[in-house]
């Protein structure tokens, strides 16, 4: 039996839990609605207060989605109650970010400002000019548009300029040395 595919999810109060036939899962909380069709290979009962996963036969096929269906559906969970939240950090001289209207623009070293457009269901904020905060509801959502700010300008190992995540370690390289 699959460890993560067997816990189940328990539905904090205020979310709305839906499955129809076609296994296409609907969760409703105070952050907003999501909606997502899981694998056919599994079953998905709500019992109570608390979403069960279970497989429908015991090939390695039914294993893999069992877990990543319970998986799928507890960020769904999260994200309408709690939230995601990705924090990015600009390292560099003259590397800032400010917010215009809803997109945010970039100056990242370039002889252009790098302007990044807004996607539905993410909001931005800027504490500061070196610090992005990148929030939605959908997990996926929130790693995929915080990627694709942070490939503007990867961290480079050397002086560590660039756009970092918070929580990233960038492994230092110790710098060229002259003959003697």
């Amino acid at each position: 039996m699959s460890r993560v595919g067997k816990l189940p999810i328990i539905l904090p109060d205020g979310v709305n839990f839906k499955i129809d036939a076609e296994n296409i899962v609907t969760v409703e909380g105070s952050k907003g609605k999501l909606v997502k069709k899981m694998p056919s290979e599994v079953l998905i009962k709500q019992e109570d207060k608390q979403v069960v996963i279970e497989r429908k036969e015991e090939s390695k096929r039914y294993k893999q989605m069992h877990g990543l269906t319970r998986a799928l559906i507890f960020n769904m969970v999260k994200g309408v109650s709690q939230g995601y939240e990705k924090i990015l950090e600009l390292n560099g001289v003259g590397y800032r970010a400010q917010i215009k209207g809803k997109n945010i623009v970039l100056n990242l070293g370039y002889s252009h400002t790098v302007e990044i457009e807004n996607v539905e269901g993410i909001t931005y904020e800027v504490p500061n000019q070196t610090q992005i905060i990148v929030k939605g509801i959908d997990k996926q959502l929130v790693g995929e548009v915080a990627a694709k700010i942070r490939q503007w300008r990867k961290p480079e190992p050397y002086k560590g300029k660039g756009i970092k995540y918070s929580n990233e370690v960038i492994r230092r390289k110790e710098g060229k040395t002259g003959k003697k």
